[in-house]
């Protein structure tokens, strides 16, 4: 799990550069054909030191996959409907993860079944994209982003994106070893997860909707404080699954809305015409959360068994939630920009129309 946030971590330093030479589309089908060729390699070659460098392979490609598309979004979303265009675009992604955990649970973990239905899935992406007839971004030069420029304007945003990562891999790495540990069926492993992935999918609209309608510090703040909420709620109720389901959902749906919060954030502060280095950079924040998290699970679960995990997790979303407070108070914020929202026909040059010149752009940090 490690490898493959590495490479992810490694692919946010450069995918940005590759996209704005080649453009989005075949950005996203290179880097599509890297995560193909990599998943190949996973089934042909049974080694750990091999699959840790094919994961890395994976995370670079997936990586790539990510900035293209979020910063092809950004690069034509308005500030004022920013958070509702993001949230349709994780509806999407969501709705991917929660079929592909009842798929998990149904597939033999031996076999090469698993990597065919990656393959061809990857495969369908890359048929897609390759001909929409949806204008892409211009490819253009970038103004140069400082690695410390997006830490000074949006604070904020950088923490929240390395705590989420932080947190949501050390919960879809650690929870299912311990579960798998004790001896879970796998059937439920996956339902559990599934209720994950099934939470996060339910509060993506509706958060998407509020935070286009809010400050966004003081939405961040609530999200963090509802998952740490969550996961503390996990120690102590009884573990069946009519109790733990439910629960599961909700941590899914605080855990998994953090990070868009966070990116429309930036967003707002940075604009669009740096949309491709923004996501980059965010992406690259969360890698290095991502990385760290699953060995700090790992560690502690070793020591304190799965409660050590849940406390760490909860901790570390009561300090994010505890910033956004204090920015909120702090510093006011900017007034939001209020449009309808239209998507335009597929041919159209613009996804949106572009915000007018002067307009204010909301949620500062």
């Amino acid at each position: 799990m490690s490898a493959y946030f590495v490479g992810f971590t490694i692919g946010s330093l450069t995918c940005g550069g590759i996209i704005q030479r080649i453009g989005h589309i075949r950005g996203y089908a290179a880097f599509g054909g890297i995560v193909i060729c990599a998943t190949m390699g996973m089934s042909l070659l049974v080694d750990g030191l091999a699959w840790a460098l094919l994961r890395a392979a994976i995370g670079f490609g997936c990586v790539g996959l990510f900035v293209a598309t979020e910063s092809w979004l950004n690069a034509k979303a308005t500030p004022a409907l920013r958070g509702r265009i993001f949230s349709t675009y994780m509806v999407g992604t969501f709705l991917a993860l929660a079929g592909g955990q009842l798929l998990a649970g149904r597939l033999s973990p031996t076999g090469s079944a698993s990597f065919d239905i990656i393959v061809a899935l990857f495969a369908l992406a890359l048929v897609i994209v390759s001909m929409t007839r949806a204008e892409p971004p211009a490819i253009v030069t970038e103004a140069r982003l400082p690695y410390g420029a997006l830490a000074r304007v949006a604070p904020l945003a950088v923490l929240g994106a390395a705590i989420a990562g932080m947190v949501s891999a050390t919960f879809y790495a650690v929870v299912p070893t311990w579960m798998m540990a004790r001896d879970v069926p796998q059937e439920t492993i996956g339902l559990v997860m599934l209720s994950v992935v099934l939470g996060g999918l339910a509060l993506q609209v509706p958060v998407g909707l509020l935070s286009d309608r809010v400050d966004r510090r003081l939405l961040l703040a609530a999200l963090a404080l509802g998952y740490a909420t969550a996961a503390l709620a996990l120690i102590v109720v009884p573990r069946n699954l009519a109790i733990v389901l439910p629960l599961a959902a909700v941590l899914g749906g605080f855990m998994s809305t953090m990070y868009p919060v966070c990116v429309a954030n930036a967003m707002d502060n940075m604009g669009g015409e740096r949309a491709v280095s923004v996501s980059g950079r965010l992406i690259l924040v969360s890698g290095i959360g991502s990385i760290i998290g699953p060995f700090a699970g790992t560690w502690l679960m070793s020591h304190l068994d799965i409660d050590g995990v849940l406390y760490f997790v909860a901790a570390a979303a009561l300090v994010l939630a505890a910033v956004a407070v204090w920015r909120a108070v702090s510093r006011a914020a900017v007034p939001a920009v209020d449009a309808p929202f239209v998507i335009a026909p597929s041919q159209a040059a613009q996804f949106v129309p572009e915000l007018e010149p002067g307009a204010s752009r909301p949620g500062a940090v």
